[in-house]
């Protein structure tokens, strides 16, 4: 009996709203005893039961499905972080299922050629995530006719030239923010989370080196206009006038319902099982996706240690992930040093460490340069954001005013 198959069992009576979340139909499993058990959870689900050990062990017909002892051995089975991979494996092995299957019978009744092709070609179409009833893409737009249209112009990034040129982060589509250190990404990325925040996305941070305390004392510096030097003792170094706004400025914060994930080494997959937990936490709100940063990200294979392999599995991964949630996702990246030695130290392309696999799935690509950063006697607080690949629009550089002190980023002013 699959393994894929237990694990699967097990999530759905661990995390149960994943049944509502899954492509799996009964037929797909192999062993009759999970198909069976699996047409049970859609029938108590469907009677508004739960799907858990409790409710399960109510069944008339508990023996058949191995009692008690082998429902909790599925549950010990349960990983909701693996749900994606898992579904793919039972799909993948269904699928060769049906093709032996298809070719005996093919074989035994001397088909013709095509009718062999449209038979194997149904199986592929068995897909993980296109199925929509007409039914319910008919009530989505029931109320049309008397409703404001909610702008699908995407989500604002904060910066109107920027909005203007991109028409701000779109759904299904991967933003790439690349510059050397201490450019300024980390302040680009929370100024685009909490903005989208405020307009009522939901922003969630994967922060694989940033710990969230200096993520939070981060948010906090350029919200208020506080010195970032000063985080470090608010009681000793912070002014009268910037005691008093404090409690504003923890209230304005609140309000971009901005969560944050600062473990290491995390992969794909739990960042979608993460993600997905929260979309049905906050049903009301499109999440957008922030990862700091690219190379920190673990691929699910070692590949024997070959960067360029692991860097194209996980930027293909973040392509399917913001088209499976249909959300925006934004992933800094590092830069490697060769921009260094060049006279003009603007980022390009080949800048970004094993950039083609980025280069190609990426949807649009921002570098960040300041130019204060190579000359320090510089009164240039310009921080200018480099459009280098562009989907949907136009290329070109956006100039916007960067306070190193605090991290603030505002428009500059014409």
């Amino acid at each position: 009996m699959s393994m894929a198959e237990k694990v699967f069992l097990g999530s759905l009576m661990k995390t149960e709203y994943l049944l509502n979340d899954t492509v799996i139909q009964p037929e797909h499993l192999e062993s009759m005893r999970h198909k069976e058990l699996l047409r049970r959870m859609v029938e108590l689900k469907r009677n508004g039961k739960n799907i858990d050990l409790l409710d399960l062990t109510t069944l008339h017909d508990l023996e058949s499905f191995g009692g008690m002892s082998y429902l909790s051995e599925l549950l010990s089975y349960a990983d909701p972080e693996k749900f994606d991979k898992t579904e793919k494996l039972i799909l993948e092995s269904w699928k060769e299922r049906e093709k032996k299957n298809i070719l005996t019978l093919a074989a035994m009744n001397d088909w013709e050629i095509a009718k062999v092709i449209t038979e194997l070609d149904k199986i592929n179409q068995v897909k993980m995530e296109d199925h929509t009833p007409l039914q319910q893409a008919l009530a989505e737009i029931y109320e049309a006719p008397w409703e404001d249209q909610i702008d699908s112009k995407g989500v604002t990034t904060g910066i109107q030239k920027l909005d203007l040129v991109t028409g701000g982060f779109q759904g299904g589509e991967v933003t790439i923010l690349a510059a050397r250190p201490s450019m300024g990404k980390t302040d680009v990325m929370l100024h685009f989370a909490k903005i989208s925040g405020w307009a009522g996305f939901l922003p969630i941070v994967f922060s694989l080196e940033m710990p969230e305390k200096l993520i939070t004392t981060r948010l906090m510096a350029s919200t208020g206009g506080f010195n970032r030097a000063k985080m470090r003792d608010p009681k000793r170094m912070l002014t009268q006038s910037q005691k008093k706004i404090w409690s504003d400025v923890i209230g304005n914060l609140n309000e971009t319902h901005l969560q944050i994930f600062d473990g290491a080494g995390q992969t794909i997959a739990e960042m979608r099982a993460k993600t997905r937990k929260l979309m049905h936490q906050f049903p009301y709100k499109k999440p957008i996706i922030f990862i700091d940063y690219l190379t920190l990200i673990q691929s699910s294979q070692f590949y024997g240690g070959n960067a360029h392999l692991q860097v194209s599995e996980i930027s293909k991964s973040l392509k399917t992930m913001a088209k499976d949630f249909n959300c925006p996702v934004i992933c800094l990246a590092q830069l490697n040093r060769s921009v260094e030695s060049r006279a003009n130290k603007r980022p390009m392309m080949s800048d970004i460490r094993e950039s083609g696999s980025v280069e190609q799935d990426a949807d649009v690509i921002l570098f960040l340069y300041r130019e204060a950063y190579y000359d320090k006697d510089s009164k240039d607080h310009t921080l200018e954001i480099i459009v280098s690949k562009n989907r949907n629009g136009p290329v070109g550089t956006i100039a916007v005013h960067y306070n190193e002190h605090t991290g603030s980023i505002e428009d500059q002013k014409e």
